[in-house]
C-alpha cells in the first residue's frame, strides 16, 4: 500500500547520482517508511528517531546480507541529512 507522504520529494533535496540510485534510496526509503510506521506509528521521517533507524537496521534487516545493510544505511544517512536541513522562507 502506498502511502500518502511522498518520500520522493522528502529526499530530493538530498539525492544525488544516477536515476537508478535516486530510485534505489527512495524505493528502499519507502520500505523502511513503512516498516516504521508498522512497528512504532511514525507515518513520516520527519516524527522518527535515531531509535527508529537504528532498530531498521539492526532488527528489521537481522538477516539480510552485509551489501543490503549497507545499502540502506546509505539511505538512512540521506535521511538524516535531509532531516538536518533548516528550511528557509
Amino acid at each position: 500500500m502506498k502511502s500518502e507522504f511522498d518520500m520522493a520529494l522528502f529526499l530530493s533535496p538530498v539525492l544525488k547520482g544516477s536515476h537508478a540510485t535516486r530510485q534505489r534510496h527512495i524505493r528502499q526509503a519507502e520500505r523502511m517508511q513503512e516498516a516504521i510506521r508498522e512497528r512504532w506509528g511514525c507515518a513520516t521521517p520527519w516524527s522518527w528517531k535515531e531509535k527508529h533507524a537504528r532498530w531498521f537496521l539492526e532488527h528489521f534487516l537481522r538477516c539480510s546480507a552485509p551489501a543490503t545493510v549497507y545499502y540502506y544505511e546509505l539511505t538512512t544517512e540521506l535521511i538524516r541529512r535531509r532531516k538536518a536541513q533548516i528550511v528557509v522562507s
